[in-house]
């Protein structure tokens, strides 16, 4: 992850189009650092950065990273993500709900999450 988002801070982003459709393949995101790797490669391709907390992909979904809002996003196999990120612990401890923080926050900066 931290490669990933090395790399991201020392190259320009061309965003997409508004209205562009990204396609994540989440058979691996059994954890948060897949989770924004997966987010990242969706958006920028391999080894791309798209966020690697939720305030990041906030700032990610603003722009000059790849993404013009409204978009769309095909989520393939996000029942693995939903099985490993739904029960998750913040850093004090406290459960949380990643997967549905991670959608609430795609879907409040105008990116249209289908579940496949």
């Amino acid at each position: 992850m931290d490669l990933v988002r090395e790399r991201a801070c020392r190259r320009a982003h061309r965003d997409r189009p508004a209205g562009h459709t990204y396609e994540l393949d989440g058979r691996h995101v059994t954890d948060e650092p897949a989770l924004y790797l997966a987010l990242g490669e969706a958006v920028n391709g391999p080894g791309g950065y798209f966020g690697g907390c939720l305030e990041a992909l906030r700032d990610c979904l603003g722009g000059t990273f790849g993404y013009t809002a409204p978009a769309a996003l095909l989520w393939r196999e996000a029942k693995t993500a939903r099985e490993h990120l739904s029960q998750t612990l913040t850093p004090d401890g406290e459960p949380y709900d990643l997967f549905a923080e991670v959608l609430d926050v795609l879907a409040e900066r105008g990116m249209h999450v289908t579940l496949a």
